[in-house]
């Protein structure tokens, strides 16, 4: 009986101490195209303790896996937003923006419509 209670406290304390902290999020990133594929995933994998960055053209939703003991979704917002893309907390600087790519320029409408290949 106490060799069970021993191993059951050990089982547990050994359960909690490997909770996993990592966190799944999907964020809204504005973006046209492949090329901004690459700069938004780029720019978020770079922040310390982001595991995963994908982001999908179509819903322009990015989706992450990060550490939270060592990154916080703000960072990442922030540094997506130092490349030129908006996000929901983050407004991209004109600076930054303007050095994105004509195609890549998501705020005018127009360029929705150009050739993104």
């Amino acid at each position: 009986m106490k060799l069970r209670l021993i191993l059951m406290i050990c089982l547990i304390s050994f359960s909690l101490s490997a909770q996993d902290k990592n966190k799944n999020e999907t964020i809204l990133v504005e973006a046209n195209c492949q090329m901004c594929q690459k700069r938004i995933e780029k720019a978020a994998i770079k922040v310390k303790g982001v595991k995963y960055a994908s982001w999908d053209i179509p819903s322009n939703q990015l989706t992450l896996i990060y550490n939270e003991n060592k990154t916080n979704l703000k960072d990442i917002q922030s540094a997506i937003a130092e490349v030129g893309h908006d996000t929901k907390e983050y407004i991209a600087e004109e600076a930054s923006y303007q050095n994105l790519p004509p195609c890549c320029l998501y705020r005018d409408p127009t360029t929705k419509e150009m050739d993104h290949h």
